[in-house]
């Protein structure tokens, strides 16, 4: 199911103040997402995309002023009780996004009064687990997921001057570089400017200029020279014979990307295989050597800078340096 795609969507469309409510089909079809969404459940026990498109989705069709079904509302309570929004090392973006989308659902009056307790009791619970799980550099999860949870202190009012909120606002600042991409950019944005997506269902958009003009673009310069970059893929999974399936050194030009980096090693050693998957954060490593990362699995392609440092950008996003070892490591979530 599209649903975090279809939910982005609808709500850039809303924050864009159109001149008319965005067609009904629309979302018509987020509803009809959300419900294959969740086909999953009935064998796994959890969406068929992942928690934080559904909340995504949730969020979305809150802002729009539509009602979801309380059986939907429930399902995010009780993932949050029993702690299934935890995957992938980090559970800040998943549970963030979530409890975003039920304090919209509260604020707005989408639920009655009995489940709007329940609501404001796991949202604070979820805001302060975030605060004592903040690190002392100020980032709370990883830089990427630390706008999320600012988003969701601005959503519950908490005031700028509290030392988690501005702890975690200034690692933002010290680290604005790596948010380069057009989907990291619209985590950390409405942050800078105090805001969260709630936000978007109250936009004075009578008072909005437009300034939506082009930006000039200036080509980025050329880096001479090459570079070589070893290549490592290990499976961590029970089942493989081996831990480490490919080791190889590859070269490539000096600016290359992990994603060169993998194209390269195609064209050098014929055996080697690999596939991506679009996502709004950049292509996501799907298939390395025939073998795949299944959501329904829970497993995924972890990439690491030798010997343990995971990388946080997309493998078109990150440029390894001269003489590093790159691991591509099949591991479960």
């Amino acid at each position: 199911p599209q649903t975090g795609r279809l939910a982005l969507y609808l709500l850039g469309l809303r924050a864009t103040c159109p001149a008319s409510e965005p067609h009904r089909s629309l979302v018509t079809w987020l509803k009809y997402h959300l419900e294959e969404d969740w086909t999953g459940s009935r064998r796994h026990g959890r969406p068929l995309t992942s928690y934080y498109q559904y909340g995504l989705g949730v969020l979305a069709l809150c802002v729009h002023k539509k009602r979801v079904r309380e059986e939907v509302t429930r399902r995010l309570l009780v993932a949050q009780h029993h702690g299934r929004l935890r995957h992938s090392g980090t559970a800040v973006d998943t549970e963030a996004m979530v409890a975003l989308a039920l304090t919209c659902l509260e604020r707005r009056r989408l639920v009655g009064a009995r489940l709007a307790a329940e609501i404001q009791a796991a949202t604070h619970e979820v805001s302060r687990s975030m605060a004592e799980a903040q690190g002392p550099d100020g980032i709370i999860g990883n830089i990427y997921s630390t706008p999320w949870a600012l988003q969701l202190f601005l959503a519950q009012g908490m005031c700028h001057t509290e030392p988690v909120y501005s702890r975690a606002m200034a690692a933002l600042l010290e680290n604005l570089d790596t948010f380069g991409t057009a989907a990291t950019i619209a985590q950390v944005l409405p942050v800078l400017h105090s805001h969260s997506y709630l936000d978007i269902a109250s936009m004075p958009c009578g008072e909005e200029p437009d300034t939506l003009t082009p930006m000039a673009m200036e080509p980025l310069a050329e880096v001479p020279g090459n570079k070589m970059v070893r290549l490592v893929v290990e499976c961590a999974q029970p089942w493989c014979f081996e831990l480490q399936l490919y080791d190889q050194r590859v070269s490539v030009p000096a600016a290359a990307s992990l994603l060169d980096v993998l194209q390269a090693a195609t064209t050098q050693e014929p055996h080697f295989t690999f596939d991506t998957q679009d996502t709004a954060q950049g292509p996501y490593l799907t298939q390395v050597l025939g073998l795949e990362a299944r959501q329904q699995k829970r497993n995924y392609w972890q990439l690491l800078s030798a010997p343990s440092t995971p990388l946080l950008k997309s493998v078109a996003d990150y440029i390894p340096h001269d003489e590093e070892t790159l691991i591509l490591r099949l591991s479960e979530w």
